[in-house]
């Protein structure tokens, strides 16, 4: 299998002299392998050049897979310059989340309104077709896909590709679910020892990977002012690597505000960090043009998912519930899920929720752990011990991220955390992805 970098910066292109090294295009890789299979994976402006070298090499026609992790400008932004898209013959196929605002189609179209771009997406002569997607195993171009959710500020997917005997696992643009990493009862630097279920999940999605291509936007320093945008720090990346027995990890989502010598300095310290890991992670920053070829050294263990009962949340009008004492925080969720075409209703106390969920038997319930008389602790836990509600995911919102807190949550059977403060686009992704995995289809 080869890859190939052509985009690496994120948020916004910065070209220049300042950035020559590692490149100022924005998200773009190219992954070939031995059976011909040409997957391009996210379509920022580094997709212009690539779309050049394609057609200059005079093959006709050609027919590619765009694998779109999620739709933010900076991810799609080059594909109204794709070249093989004005070539009729051609054929593309472009593949990215379900359950966004609006489908593949209609958000690629807005970019190419008249108002924006001079050629609109229907006056392309190339055939395109568009396949949105779940978490789950995918067969795109002949290669087995694995698509998991990550955590962002909207609906994003990383890729795991398996093909040619190596896996290559690309993860951006992704955030960490906890402050802390480990558990303090266990050894650091194993999947089993991360506290949070969501990072052990991320890791679990990496494990034993050949090549993981992983956003890595800030330095630990600039992150607690970052929090919340929905982006990893290098050192994250590196430990998390290293337990899931990465081979090598490649940073890429490098800050448009990051020269040349800002990123270096990165790889450095991250490479400092890989040694003191002591796994053999091999670590560097992505750079426009830099190409590997992977053989396999080991015998590929395919990704296996975790056996949830996958459900569309296009074409699906969910019931949630929302539990919060504070009236305030009580109107803004309930209201920005309506907005999102949710069927909402809303509790003040635990015992009404738990008569409420008897009633209505809601697809998700969106919790507050700290309430006045029965908390969201005390919720949850009766409500995993009746069949009928004992696997009702649970979106529990809380300010309290120490170990003791988080651990008894997960103890009790909550199905995933929100931190406050927390912006209405965190929710409304948390909210989505927790019901495709665990939502009534």
């Amino acid at each position: 299998m080869r890859v190939r970098f052509w985009g690496t910066r994120g948020s916004i292109a910065t070209p220049g002299p300042d950035t020559n090294h590692f490149g100022g295009n924005t998200s773009c890789v190219e992954v070939t392998t031995d059976n011909g299979a040409h997957l391009i994976i996210d379509c920022g402006t580094g997709a212009h050049r690539l779309a050049g070298h394609l057609m200059s090499r005079g093959e006709e026609p050609i027919s590619v897979n765009i694998l779109i992790g999620h739709t933010h400008w900076d991810h799609i932004q080059g594909f109204p310059f794709f070249g093989p898209l004005f070539v009729p013959g051609n054929s593309v196929a472009i593949h990215g989340p379900e359950g966004g605002h609006g489908s593949l189609h209609e958000v690629l179209a807005g970019q190419m309104e008249f108002t924006y771009f001079p050629v609109e997406l229907s006056q392309l002569p190339a055939a395109i077709t568009y396949h949105e997607l779940s978490e789950g195993i995918h067969t795109i171009g002949g290669v087995r896909i694995a698509a998991q959710y990550l955590n962002h500020p909207a609906m994003t997917l990383g890729y795991r590709v398996e093909a040619d005997g190596v896996a290559i696992v690309y993860l951006a643009d992704h955030e960490p679910f906890s402050d802390e990493l480990w558990r303090a009862d266990a050894e650091p630097g194993h999947i089993a020892s991360i506290l949070h279920d969501g990072d052990r999940r991320h890791a679990s999605f990496m494990a034993g990977a050949d090549l993981v291509i992983h956003d890595a936007q800030y330095t630990p320093e600039e992150y607690p002012t970052k929090k919340g945008w929905g982006h990893s720090t290098y050192d994250y990346a590196v430990r998390m690597s290293a337990a899931a027995g990465v081979r090598c990890l490649a940073l890429t989502h490098h800050d448009p505000d990051h020269n040349d010598h800002f990123v270096a300095e990165i790889e450095r310290k991250a490479r400092t960090l890989a040694t003191q890991c002591g796994t053999g992670l091999d670590v560097f920053c992505a750079y426009e043009g830099c190409e590997l070829a992977l053989e396999p050294l080991t015998t590929l263990t395919p990704f296996v998912p975790p056996t949830w009962a996958h459900a569309p949340v296009s074409h699906h009008r969910f019931r949630v519930l929302v539990v919060d004492d504070h009236p305030d925080m009580l109107a803004l969720i309930a209201g920005a899920l309506q907005d999102e075409q949710y069927i909402v209703s809303t509790a003040t106390n635990g015992p009404e929720a738990l008569r409420m969920i008897a009633e209505q038997a809601p697809d998700l319930v969106v919790l507050d752990y700290k309430m006045a008389g029965m908390d969201g602790i005390a919720v949850t836990t009766a409500l995993r011990v009746m069949p009928e509600t004992e696997s009702l995911p649970v979106l529990m919102l809380t300010t309290n991220t120490d170990e003791p807190s988080t651990r008894a949550g997960f103890a009790a059977g909550v199905t995933d955390y929100l931190t406050k403060p927390f912006s209405i686009p965190q929710l409304t992704s948390r909210v989505r992805a927790c019901l495709a995995r665990h939502g009534s289809s």
